[in-house]
């Protein structure tokens, strides 16, 4: 394989007759995957590789084979310019928020944090099998879109909410509690001391001649906006700003039912007194910038805490040998081009810098289509800013923020997903 005008991407093919052990069920000979270690490789051809179901891990690229392997891994991946955020991601954006400008350690939302990385490729990690190897379509069905999330209502001035379905805790063997008709629920009164209800009295309900109830504080923003127009109609009579008012106040409504995006939660002004800064810098890791060769130490250690607390690994592993073959080495060839973003295409570390150090790194490629998300490591002390999704969201709102430059990047791959491992449950937060 080679890239038009580039250099050719050398791989070395391993085949995948023989199964090898799982690092998500144990099983000894149940992981079947075809394999090649990559010597070098264009992006646009890896590009190519992982829309047909290829992954990386450090610089051995391979492929389940579906209808074989013990732990099926499923691709995800999410049209960045059509995202929308749901309320556990708004819940997740704004804990982060508070806790930046207030230092609030609320953990409400503590539910929402993975326990898990992007991705876990080829490494072993210690979590429950949920028995069966093979799924079915039907358990799936989380993966799509959540019709009914999307049909709640939301106040964000208020910030009221209405009780979200939690499709994870389901899936999880959590009980469900059912109503049969011959035994009362927990504080209900017995069949015998059942009070009927009476007949609604007629005339009463929603009067279909009048129009429909409207939210108060749009009734209050529609009156402010009039009272603005007439006084500055009257002030500035003749003005084209009368015509601009006008618009305003036609547009309104549809402007305050607008969803806020990522960008609204990321990118707010702070007060000036905000007790913490974080900050998003992208440094290349392959090859290896100064940026990153400076904070290297930095960023193994918090690896280093993140495998000894999540994964319960010795406090001799992992090695920097390993971290490096692991998260830092790449096959992919940087490439700069005219139409693409301004920070090339490669592999990349995604730091995040909280009040002057490191707290989470995201490992990521980027490629001429999409943002492909490696791996995610943090440290543990932050868990309950959900970093694992907010981390996500992050790297939805940079390939936007790519795609403005390099137009025909717009898609982010979320990597595997596999549904027999409970720690990636957290991808159900409906980015496909």
């Amino acid at each position: 394989m080679a890239a038009a005008g580039g250099s050719p991407s050398i791989v070395e093919y391993f085949g995948g007759e023989d199964g090898y052990r799982c690092g998500y069920c144990k099983n000894e000979t149940g992981n079947l995957s075809h394999g090649m270690w990559a010597h070098s490789m264009t992006v646009q051809d890896y590009q190519d590789l992982i829309d047909r179901g290829w992954r990386r891990s450090g610089k051995y690229v391979y492929k389940p084979i579906m209808n074989q392997t013990c732990c099926p891994q499923y691709t995800i991946r999410c049209q960045a310019l059509h995202f929308q955020t749901s309320k556990s991601h708004k819940k997740v954006l704004k804990k982060m928020l508070k806790f930046i400008s207030k230092g609030d350690v609320s953990k409400a939302a503590s539910e929402e944090e993975p326990m898990d990385s992007h991705i876990e490729d080829v490494v072993p990690c210690d979590f429950a099998y949920k028995g069966e190897s093979r799924v079915s379509q039907s358990e799936l069905t989380p993966l799509s879109v959540d019709h009914t999330e999307r049909a709640e209502n939301e106040d964000e001035d208020t910030g009221e909410t209405k009780e979200e379905v939690n499709v994870q805790k389901v899936e999880s063997g959590f009980p469900q509690i059912s109503a049969d008709k011959d035994t009362p629920l927990l504080g209900e009164p017995s069949r015998s001391a059942k009070i009927v209800p009476a007949p609604p009295k007629p005339g009463k309900g929603a009067d279909l001649s009048k129009p429909p109830c409207r939210k108060a504080k749009d009734i209050r923003k529609e009156r402010k906006l009039q009272k603005l127009l007439q006084n500055q109609m009257c002030t500035i009579e003749g003005s084209q700003l009368q015509a601009d008012q006008v618009f305003l106040l036609q547009n309104s409504k549809s402007k305050t039912n607008q969803p806020k995006t990522i960008e609204d939660f990321i990118f707010v002004s702070l007060p000036d007194d905000a007790r913490h800064k974080l900050e998003v810098r992208v440094v290349r890791s392959s090859p290896q910038s100064s940026q990153f060769k400076a904070t290297f130490q930095e960023s193994y250690q918090v690896y280093k805490r993140y495998q000894m607390v999540i994964h319960k690994d010795p406090p001799d592993k992992p090695t920097v040998n390993q971290f490096t073959r692991f998260l830092c080495d790449s096959p992919l060839e940087a490439e700069d081009a005219p139409n693409g973003p301004d920070c090339g295409y490669g592999s990349f570390h995604q730091q995040y810098w909280l009040d002057g150090k490191i707290i989470a790194v995201g490992v990521i490629d980027i490629l001429p289509y999409c943002v492909s998300s490696v791996y995610l490591y943090y440290d543990p002390d932050y868990s309950f800013l959900s970093l694992g999704v907010y981390s996500a969201l992050r790297e939805i709102a940079f390939t936007r923020e790519l795609h403005e430059k390099a137009p025909d990047l717009s898609f982010y791959y979320m990597g595997f997903y596999i549904h027999s491992c409970p720690k990636m449950r957290y991808k159900l937060m409906k980015v496909a």
